[in-house]
């Protein structure tokens, strides 16, 4: 999980847009690790997960309505509409922990800044 979550951070701090290719080779490496161990996640991992989910989520979905190209448009929007599922399933998670609305955005909003704790080695 810490790797997919160091690389999600990676992405997101690119200058550069990330190619379809590498996005959906994250994307389906994102799925394969959810579908495999999403009911043993501790918490921490609940937080990474719905993380990753949400911006691969919104990133693919922007993708959709931008890109020319209507195969990868479709794909876009598939991969969208699956990691919507599963940031659903995991703020419901948290929701069952006691987490309530306010406290999931701001946990989520603080943990944008863990891109810094791991810059120096995701650069190298």
């Amino acid at each position: 999980m810490q790797e997919l979550y160091k690389e999600i951070h990676f992405y997101l701090n690119q200058e550069e847009e990330v190619p379809f290719k590498q996005f959906d080779d994250y994307y389906k490496r994102v799925l394969k690790y959810f579908d495999e161990h999403a009911e043993e996640f501790k918490e921490e991992d609940v937080w990474k997960a719905l993380f990753i989910s949400e911006n691969v989520m919104s990133n693919a979905d922007e993708r959709s309505k931008e890109v020319k190209n209507q195969k990868q448009a479709k794909k876009y929007s598939r991969m969208s509409q699956r990691l919507t599922l599963w940031a659903q399933n995991f703020a419901a998670r948290l929701a069952r922990r006691g987490y309530n609305e306010e406290q999931m955005n701001s946990h989520f909003e603080k943990m944008f800044e863990d891109y810094e704790t791991f810059k120096e080695e995701l650069e190298k």
